[in-house]
């Protein structure tokens, strides 16, 4: 079958990759749309050192089902979360199911992505589509339920200033999410057509240059894919206030200074994967625009060109179709 393949940091697409047979408790998926996420980027600079199918951003239709149990999925349109757990070991039994010990994580770590003809994962990853949510909406799920997730980790108190640092595809959805809290929330980046894109969502935006590094910030968010974001971040949160680092790069990137967590004793928060059912409620509500985000459209066929376009200078979201 045609997949966007990694094999040993080179990206290729290959018409003969094998066709994936679901394992027990699996289902058989044929996405419909796909998105192109900055970990897909940064993956093939050598994250995670990962081969195979790239892609963890999908909606599709349920094909086939390893066990009669799960008959019922067929026909179904749905999305998935991308952690594939044991449900055995101590973090998985302890709730933390996305951390789990043994866990491949679909495109990313020990398991083929989306980015082909058709998909394997468990069944109980899925999550069915409502028939108002269509294909581009729904395609958003994965990051959308990221973005949901700083909302998760974050305790309000009073109305506090926070700030996202970084206007790509999660910032501009953090933002959003973020927007709806009792907070003063503000967007600061480096693009300016990104940054207008706030404005019909009535959120702040600054370029970074014009914004002052002043450590008042009660909470800053990091979505700029960039190691440098977290440098940035430390001169604008305030002591003893929260940062949330949404950001992974590939090795090799100079590291930040850690000192200033230290000193000004900031609290620093990783955080990955989100609430998949939240997320989609919250596109079935029409609580955040999300076609706002797609500035292309593009074919499997076209092969590493879409990861080029969505590397592209003022990209956002690139969707492909199969």
């Amino acid at each position: 079958m045609p997949a966007l393949v990694l094999q040993d940091g080179r990206l290729a697409l290959r018409a003969d990759h094998p066709r994936p047979e679901p394992a027990s408790g699996e289902a058989l998926i044929r996405p419909t749309r796909m998105g192109v996420c900055a970990t897909d980027l940064e993956l093939c600079k050598g994250y995670m050192g990962f081969d195979g199918v790239l892609g963890h951003e999908f909606v599709g239709l349920v094909e086939a089902v390893a066990d009669k149990a799960h008959d019922d999925w067929i026909g179904r349109r749905v999305v998935g979360e991308i952690n594939c757990v044991c449900g055995a070991c101590d973090l998985c039994k302890a709730g933390l199911r996305t951390h789990c010990r043994d866990r491949t994580v679909l495109g990313i770590a020990g398991r083929d992505g989306c980015f082909a003809e058709a998909l394997a994962l468990p069944v109980a990853n899925l999550h069915e589509v409502p028939d108002n949510v269509d294909d581009d909406h729904a395609v958003f799920t994965e990051p959308l339920a990221a973005a949901l997730q700083v909302v998760r980790q974050l305790k309000i108190e009073g109305r506090p200033f926070i700030t996202v640092l970084g206007d790509g595809r999660l910032g501009l959805l953090c933002a959003q999410v973020l927007a709806k809290l009792n907070a003063t929330v503000r967007v600061v980046g480096k693009h300016e057509p990104k940054l207008r894109l706030c404005e019909k969502w009535n959120i702040p935006a600054r370029p970074l240059a014009d914004v002052g590094l002043r450590k008042d910030q009660d909470v800053v968010v990091d979505t700029t894919g960039s190691a440098s974001g977290l440098t940035t971040a430390m001169q604008m949160v305030r002591p003893r206030g929260t940062i949330v680092l949404k950001t992974t790069v590939a090795p090799g990137e100079e590291q930040p200074d850690l000192s200033p967590l230290v000193i000004d004793e900031i609290n620093l928060i990783g955080s990955r994967c989100g609430p998949f059912r939240e997320a989609v409620q919250v596109l079935s509500a029409g609580e955040v625009d999300v076609t706002s985000l797609i500035t292309r459209r593009m074919k499997l066929a076209d092969g590493i060109d879409v990861l080029r376009a969505a590397n592209a200078p003022g990209a956002l979201k690139v969707l492909l179709e199969p």
